[in-house]
Order: structure tokens, then sequence, then C-alpha cells
């Protein structure tokens, strides 16, 4: 039974590794945030006249330019189906003209605030609005979310699907060989200022609530990684809550034809209420 179970799962991680090369759906409403090419987000809507509650959608792909929004974009759709507005977010990445530091988070904040301006138009609510961001994209969303800025849009909730939510750790443990050395431009000896700025785990408190969701056999980003978070993000006062899937990897969290996406859905819904 126990190598029944086994196949399965791996069968299961297997499929959900595909969802990088699944056709994505009917793109929805591309809308630009910005001048060059890639500051744009595309714009679904549920059923119904609104006001919709919203989530920002913000991908992964270790913040490289390989990686685009079309694999998560059946999440998506699957949070549309649930009555959910999606803000799904494509940004300047390493490889683009203006991507890294500080180029990718300039793009990632333009575009969720721009949130406001297309918010009457689309029938809106602005105020049930979650950020939710998978692997590299749960690092932009958790940064996203410690913004002491004003005219910042408001978040009632932050989901962090596997995210490297500590740049220093992701960067000693070289995930993804230099990836964060490649975003920030140097180590966290050589950069310093720029981990304290970017890093979630230096930024705390959020003041924000944040779901950490991590698969607890995840190679790309250690399930660890968001454990250690959390527990400081409870020890800084945050309401911060681990959620770890058992025996899942990386990609199941944004699969909607997994088990795993229930939890991740009804997470994201919770938040919204």
């Amino acid at each position: 039974m126990k190598l029944v179970l086994l196949a399965l799962s791996l069968a299961v991680a297997v499929m959900s590794q595909d969802i990088l090369r699944l056709p994505p759906p009917p793109a929805g409403e591309r809308v630009l945030y910005g001048q060059d090419p890639l500051q744009f987000g595309e714009l679904r809507l549920p059923e119904g006249s609104g006001p919709h509650p919203v989530a920002i959608i913000i991908h992964g792909g270790f913040w490289r330019a390989a990686y685009n929004l079309d694999h998560i974009s059946h999440l998506c759709v699957a949070l549309n189906q649930a009555g959910v507005a999606t803000w799904s977010l494509e940004y300047r990445r390493i490889g683009d003209s203006g991507g890294a530091w500080p180029g990718t988070f300039d793009d990632v904040a333009a575009g969720a605030d721009y949130l406001k301006t297309v918010a009457a138009k689309h029938s809106l609510d602005l105020n049930r609005v979650v950020a939710v961001g998978h692997s590299a994209g749960g690092q932009l969303a958790l940064w996203l979310g410690s913004r002491n800025v004003p005219d910042a849009i408001k978040l009632r909730g932050i989901v962090s699907l596997a995210g490297v939510a500590d740049l220093r750790r992701a960067f000693d443990l070289k995930l993804s060989n230099t990836v964060v050395a490649d975003l920030l431009g140097g180590s966290p000896d050589s950069v310093p200022d720029r981990y304290k700025a970017t890093s979630p785990s230096e930024r705390l408190p959020l003041r924000v609530k944040q779901r950490l969701i991590h698969g607890t056999l995840d190679v790309n980003v250690p399930f660890e990684i968001s454990k250690d978070y959390a527990a400081a993000a409870k020890a800084a006062g945050d309401d911060a809550v681990l959620i770890p899937l058992e025996g899942a990897r990386h990609f199941e969290l944004i699969d909607p034809r997994t088990k795993e996406f229930e939890t991740v859905k009804a997470t994201i819904l919770e938040l919204l209420k």
C-alpha cells in the first residue's frame, strides 16, 4: 500500500510539473500599467455584476525572464470560478531590459497599485484585496505587503505559495544557482541594504495577515524557509500562519487539478471574507 501511495504521489508531482507546459487558458483583459511592453496585468472577472473581491497574482520562475505569467493563469481561472477577480501581474525580470533590482520591484508595486485605477470600471471591491504569489512571486507578494507607502493598495492578506521568504538564506543555499545575487546585484555582504529592502524576513513585522502554504517535499524552495519565516513573523507580532502540505512538492500549489490547490483556494477565500 505504501508503494502504491508513493507512486500516486510521484505521478501527481509529475503532472503538476506539467503546469509549466500546459497550454494556458484564454488570456484575460490585458491592461498596461506602465510604458514598457512587460508592464501589464491580465484582469479576469468572475460571473456577476460585483463588486468583486480581488486577488493580485504574482507568478514565480525565480525572477527570470524565461518564465512568464502563462503558467499561473490556470490558478486565475479557478479563482474566477470561485467568485474572485484576478489581477495577474507581468513584470520585468532577470534578463529583461530594466529587470532585476530595482525594476522588478518597481513594476510589482506599480502594477499592484494600478488596480485602483481600474477598480471602478470593473466593479472591484478594494476593501477585499489579497496578494497571492508563488515561489519568487511569494517573495514579491510578501514584499508588496511590507511597503510603508501612503497611497499603496491596501491588502486584506497575503498568501505565499512556496515563497522565497528569506533572500539571505536563499543566497546561502544557492537556490537556482546564483539567482538571488543576479536579482539584487550582489551578495548580502556586498549589497546588504538591498537585502534589507527586499527580503521579507528582514522587513518584519508586516502588519498584515500572512498565510504561508508550502509542500513539505519541495526541492525547489525548501519547506523550512516558510516554516522559519512564519515563526519569526509571529514572534514579531504578525498574524502569520504556516500551512504545511504533507508530501507535496513545488507545483501542486498552483495546479487546480490537485487536492493541494483546494487548500490554497480555501485559504484565499477565507482571507477575502
